[in-house]
């Protein structure tokens, strides 16, 4: 059906003909006009047998042939009620999708709800622009929370798109299906570049480092090592047991706020490769444990830690519109 040029060429049509206007909010329940069904390849062959036995119980006049092709028939009747059956009623609702980086798979979650006393077994998920799909039993008066995994490419937003749902329960012979299209939508991070932090730049109101903490210089801990450290101030001792560049930590020395700008980095890299570069200096600032702001043209988001702030970081470059 999808592939019907009528249909692709008119979205005005192609809304009518499957019977909803995308995006579809809250639960989508799946009514008898929205399932399609055709027979299936086996259920041609099956067809095809029946009518072959039905010319030769007429040419030879056999009451057996008869009974045995109606028979079949009855079967081949019933199997097609019960694979429509399997589908309809049926409610979709699109579930959270957590922010993923560029080149991950983004986890869709759907909420299946069968409200029906039956089992529906054998029903593929099929996401139609990637090509991702699953195959979920759906239990009588119970639902069921599949994970559908979609290729994030690029960073942004990424919407869930349509998505089939198909059946060829019980015989194989016919093939059921509909179309559902959630409002759902995953946020995609750009793809982090695994480089090195850049130096701590001075306070432009100060004119030198901000001192975040206070004390006696006592040893408080281990963290990441950066460019910007010190060489007697790492812990050669770890580096010789586990081959790891790691920084000492004073309770009493200053901290500066590291400055992640967008316009410092070099003008050669394309506008995708700097805001990669960004977002792994944010992961290697989170770990490190330093307090970090970023600017970009437009914006700006104060100096901070913690998970909050470094997903608000990487939310404004997943966003970001150059001009």
């Amino acid at each position: 059906m999808a592939s019907i040029l009528p249909l692709r060429a008119n979205p005005r049509l192609r809304d009518w003909w499957y019977g909803y206007t995308p995006p579809e909010q809250g639960a989508i329940v799946l009514a008898q006009r929205r399932v399609y069904i055709v027979p299936s390849r086996l259920g041609l062959l099956f067809g095809g047998a029946l009518a072959i036995l039905l010319v030769g119980s007429i040419n030879y006049a056999l009451a057996l042939g008869f009974a045995l092709t109606f028979l079949l028939a009855g079967m081949g009747i019933a199997g097609m009620v019960q694979t429509v059956r399997n589908l309809v009623h049926l409610s979709v609702r699109a579930g959270r999708c957590d922010p993923v980086f560029a080149g991950d798979a983004a986890g869709f979650r759907l909420h299946l709800d069968n409200p029906r006393g039956f089992d529906r077994p054998e029903i593929l998920l099929r996401h139609l622009a990637s090509g991702a799909q699953r195959t979920v039993d759906v239990p009588a008066n119970a639902s069921v929370d599949p994970l559908l995994a979609v290729p994030a490419a690029k960073r942004g937003w990424l919407p869930l798109g349509r998505v089939m749902l198909e059946t060829r329960f019980p015989l194989g012979l016919f093939r059921a299906w509909s179309y559902v299209e959630p409002d759902s939508r995953c946020l995609v991070y750009p793809r982090p570049d695994p480089s090195p932090l850049p130096a701590h730049a001075a306070s432009e109101q100060s004119g030198g480092a901000r001192s975040h903490a206070q004390g006696s210089d006592d040893f408080s801990g281990l963290r990441a090592y950066q460019l910007s450290d010190s060489p007697r101030h790492v812990a050669w001792k770890s580096v010789a047991r586990n081959e790891e560049m790691r920084t000492k930590q004073f309770a009493g020395e200053a901290q500066a706020d590291l400055w992640l700008d967008l316009a410092a980095l070099q003008a050669g890299l394309d506008i995708e490769a700097r805001l990669s570069r960004l977002a792994g200096w944010v992961m290697a600032a989170e770990r490190a444990g330093a307090r970090y702001g970023l600017r970009l043209p437009g914006s700006e988001l104060a100096p901070d830690q913690g998970d909050a702030h470094c997903a608000a970081c990487l939310r404004a470059l997943a966003l970001y519109e150059a001009g």
